[in-house]
C-alpha cells in the first residue's frame, strides 16, 4: 500500500461523506484521520495534510467535476456509488492542479480503487483520467455556457447571488473558490501585531502582515498547524478572520458591562470580546448545543479568561435569563454561511434553497425575543456569515420598521456588509441597532 494511493482513498471517503451521508467535511475528515487502521495511524504530517487538500479541492470543484463526469463517461454512474464519483472527483482536482504530477495522479487515484473495494473500477477510473488530461481543454470550455457547473456553485446560490449583487456575483464565485489564508487574531491584552508578527518572522521564519482596520488582525502567508504558533497554548493567538474580529469593536463592550453573546459556539467572539474589555465583563455565553458548548469553554480555558457558558434557547428567555437587562448583546445569528464557502465549501454541497425559509424565521424570531432584554441605552449587534440580503439587510430593515429601534450612528445603512475575497477576509454581515426612534428600511 502506497502513501499515495492512501491519501486519494481516504480523500476519496471523506468526500463520500459529504456527498452520501451529508457530513461535514471537517467532521468526515477528522473521524477517518482519527482512525485505528495501522496504515491511517502511521501517516506522516504531509500525508495527512494532503488527505485534507485533496478532500477541499475535490469539494470545492465537485460541481465542475459532476459537469465534467457526465461528458467524459459514457454511461452515467449508478446512483448510490459515491464513493466511485468522490474519487474521480479527487483525481480531476489533482489534474487541475498544477502542482500535481499529471502521472502521479492518474496511478495514485487507480491504486485508491482497491483500498476503496472497487478494482473492478480500475480501469474506468483510469480512462476517465487518461480521457480528461487530452480533452481538458475543449471540455473547459464547454462548460463555460453552463454558470453553475463554470463557478461550481449550486444553480440556485448562483441565482441567489446575481440577483442580490449584480454587480459582483463573480468575484463573489471565483472568491468562493480560493483556498483562504490563515488569519490569527492577537490578544491587544498580552502583545501588539507588530511585536507577534516580529516574534513569527523570528522562531518561524515566516513572514506576517497586518491589516489597516482591524486591530488585532495578522495574516500568514504561509500557513502552519496552530500548534506550531508561539503563545498558542497559553492564549496570546487566536485563529479568526479579520471579518469576523469587527464584531468586538462594533459592540464596544466596557469594562464592567453585562454582556450576552447569544449564539456563542464555538466561542471565537466570546474571546475577542472579554479581550476587547481585558476580561472585566459580566459575560453569558448562550448557546442552544451542550456539545459546542465545550469547545467555548476549552477556548476560555486556553485565553484564561472567564465567563458564564449557558445550555438554552435563545428564543426562549423564560427558561435562562435572569431577569437582569443587558448592556451589550451579540446576535450572531444562524444562517446559510454563504460567506464562508471558502473556509468550508461543503456549504455549497449541503445548504438547500429550501433551508432559507426556516432560518430567516428564526433569525427575526431571535431578534424579536432579545430585544426586550436590552437596556434602553444598550446596543445589540445582528451578525451573520451570510451574503443574503433576505438574511440581511432586508431582515433587519423588516425589524427597524417594526420595533422602536434605530441603528447606531455611523452604521451603514441598513447594515455593513463584506463580501468574501475583500482584503482577503470573509464574508460578514453587521447591523449595529440601539433602542430609540423608530428608523424605517427599504431592505
Amino acid at each position: 500500500m502506497s502513501a499515495g494511493g492512501l491519501t486519494r482513498a481516504l480523500a476519496a471517503r471523506a468526500v463520500a461523506g459529504v456527498l452520501a451521508r451529508g457530513q461535514t467535511l471537517d467532521a468526515a475528515l477528522d473521524a477517518l484521520l482519527a482512525g485505528t487502521d495501522p496504515g491511517v495511524r502511521s501517516l506522516a504530517d504531509r500525508d495527512r495534510a494532503q488527505v485534507r487538500a485533496l478532500a477541499f479541492g475535490a469539494i470545492r470543484s465537485h460541481h465542475r467535476h459532476r459537469a465534467l463526469l457526465q461528458a467524459l463517461l459514457d454511461r452515467p454512474l449508478k446512483g448510490g456509488d459515491c464513493t466511485l464519483e468522490a474519487l474521480l472527483s479527487v483525481g480531476l482536482f489533482q489534474l487541475a492542479d498544477p502542482e500535481q504530477p499529471d502521472h502521479a495522479a492518474v496511478s495514485a487515484t487507480v491504486e485508491a480503487t482497491r483500498l476503496l473495494g472497487q478494482e473492478r473500477a480500475a480501469g474506468l477510473v483510469n480512462a476517465t483520467l487518461r480521457r480528461y488530461q487530452r480533452e481538458a481543454p475543449a471540455l473547459l470550455d464547454r462548460l463555460r455556457a453552463e454558470p453553475a457547473a463554470w463557478h461550481s456553485h449550486p444553480a440556485w446560490l448562483l441565482e441567489q447571488l446575481r440577483r442580490d449583487w449584480p454587480d459582483h456575483w463573480q468575484q463573489i464565485a471565483a472568491a468562493n473558490q480560493q483556498h483562504p489564508p490563515l488569519w490569527l487574531r492577537v490578544n491587544r491584552n498580552r502583545a501588539s501585531v507588530s511585536d507577534y508578527a516580529a516574534r513569527i518572522g523570528l522562531e518561524l521564519g515566516l513572514r506576517a502582515t497586518p491589516l489597516d482596520g482591524f486591530p488585532d488582525a495578522l495574516k500568514l502567508e504561509v500557513a502552519v498547524p496552530v500548534q506550531r504558533l508561539p503563545g498558542f497554548a497559553d492564549g496570546l493567538v487566536s485563529v479568526q478572520d479579520p471579518a469576523s474580529q469587527l464584531a468586538a469593536p462594533l459592540l464596544a463592550p466596557e469594562p464592567g458591562m453585562r454582556v450576552l453573546d447569544a449564539c456563542a459556539a464555538p466561542g471565537g467572539k466570546t474571546g475577542h470580546l472579554l479581550e476587547y474589555a481585558g476580561g472585566q465583563l459580566d459575560l453569558t455565553a448562550l448557546d442552544i448545543s451542550p456539545q459546542r458548548l465545550t469547545q467555548v469553554e476549552s477556548n476560555l480555558r486556553r485565553l484564561g479568561q472567564r465567563a458564564i457558558v449557558l445550555a438554552g434557547d435563545a428564543t426562549e428567555p423564560a427558561t435562562w435569563w435572569d431577569g437582569r437587562p443587558f448592556d451589550r448583546i451579540l446576535l450572531d445569528a444562524p444562517c446559510t454561511a454563504t460567506g464562508v464557502i471558502r473556509r468550508h465549501p461543503d456549504i455549497k454541497l449541503l445548504r438547500r434553497a429550501a433551508d432559507l425559509p426556516a432560518l430567516v424565521s428564526r433569525q427575526r424570531l431571535l431578534l424579536e425575543r432579545l430585544w426586550p432584554l436590552l437596556k434602553p441605552e444598550g446596543r445589540l449587534l445582528y451578525s451573520t456569515c451570510s451574503l443574503l440580503r433576505v438574511e440581511n439587510q432586508a431582515q433587519v430593515s423588516r425589524f427597524l420598521a417594526e420595533v422602536p429601534a434605530r441603528l447606531e450612528a455611523g452604521t451603514p445603512h441598513p447594515g455593513l456588509q463584506l463580501l468574501p475575497g475583500e482584503r482577503d477576509t470573509d464574508g460578514f454581515y453587521y447591523a449595529l441597532m440601539t433602542p430609540g426612534t423608530r428608523e424605517l428600511g427599504t431592505g
